[in-house]
């Protein structure tokens, strides 16, 4: 009777001790998921598109980083000057060419007519309209929408810069602020005027007004057009002149953060030559994911019109659609 005791009493404890063991041992929640770590990624200077991750040991993955905008929310600025050829701005203006070297240009980019207003109407609204003069808005009311209010339309920004404009869209010539090269003023629809209104606004100075507060705010509009006044665009003063007032502003477009986080483009064009060379104007393009870049194909100004409404994912705008694709050509 003893021994059967004994046995019991043996088995009893083994099971008490098992189950105390195990109860030590083991937590008394299932423990969490354990998130893996974040791929690493690697560095990712200008001009280059992604950037890969280091691979996870985990079994999860994480989304590649991209230093590529957007495909609706890159910034393009168009800063047009006056009135001179290619070559011409190429050989005097060592800024712009020291761009044009350094980044990238098209060679082969033609004006569409003279004299300046007809242009500048082909840039923001993809046809001349008829055009064959530089007179006022109330000679020529025009009809729908420009690049700026397909922006708007689009959900995005759009933003008209005058040097010498003394109030938003302005619609005659004040100083040395000449209406026929703001574009936008001329398109007279409801919709149209109240954007111009709202967006078409003084420049300012390299060291106050709108242009410069947008710049370091990084609050520059997606489709954008800087207008020079009268002396500083080259068509009252020397190219020189022109140059200086571009390496003014452009140093602080590069310095700004839309531009160091690479969603900005510059383009730095001409409305016309001087008839001296067919037409052909320089069309200057500062990007960081460009080196030295040079587009031989043929362009002229509704293929910038195209470049503008491809970056905001607008229909192409009357001449835009049979138009080169410059933006394109130039892989951006």
């Amino acid at each position: 009777m003893r021994g059967r005791f004994l046995a019991i009493w043996i088995a009893t404890a083994a099971l008490i001790g098992s189950f105390v063991y195990g109860v030590a041992s083991s937590p008394a929640e299932p423990s969490a998921t354990r998130v893996a770590p974040h791929a690493k990624p690697t560095s990712c200077g200008h001009g280059k598109k992604t950037c890969t991750p280091t691979p996870s040991t985990s079994a999860s993955t994480t989304p590649t980083t991209s230093t590529s905008p957007p495909p609706t929310g890159h910034k393009v600025m168009v800063i047009i000057e006056e009135n001179h050829s290619q070559t011409e701005a190429i050989t005097l203006m060592p800024h712009l060419a020291s761009w044009a070297a350094t980044y990238g240009k098209a060679t082969a980019y033609v004006a569409a007519t003279h004299p300046s207003l007809p242009n500048y109407l082909a840039i923001a609204g993809g046809s001349t309209f008829g055009v064959a003069d530089d007179n006022g808005p109330s000679s020529h009311p025009i009809a729908g929408d420009s690049v700026f209010d397909q922006t708007i339309t689009a959900g995005l920004r759009a933003k008209t810069y005058a040097e010498g404009m003394t109030s938003n869209c302005m619609l005659s010539n004040t100083g040395r602020y000449a209406v026929k090269h703001n574009p936008w003023a001329y398109f007279n629809g409801t919709v149209q005027r109240a954007n111009c209104n709202a967006n078409d606004v003084p420049l300012g100075t390299t060291s106050s007004g709108n242009l410069l507060n947008d710049i370091n705010a990084g609050n520059l509009p997606n489709t954008g057009m800087m207008i020079p006044d009268l002396c500083n665009d080259a068509h009252d003063c020397a190219l020189t002149t022109a140059d200086n007032w571009l390496a003014g502003w452009v140093p602080l477009l590069m310095n700004g953060p839309d531009y160091t986080s690479g969603n900005l483009t510059i383009v730095v064009t001409f409305d016309e030559d001087d008839s001296s060379a067919g037409n052909n104007v320089a069309f200057v393009v500062i990007d960081p994911r460009l080196s030295g870049k040079v587009v031989s194909s043929a362009a002229n100004h509704y293929s910038l019109t195209r470049w503008l409404d491809d970056n905001v994912g607008a229909p192409l705008l009357r001449n835009a659609a049979t138009a080169s694709d410059l933006k394109a050509a130039f892989g951006i």
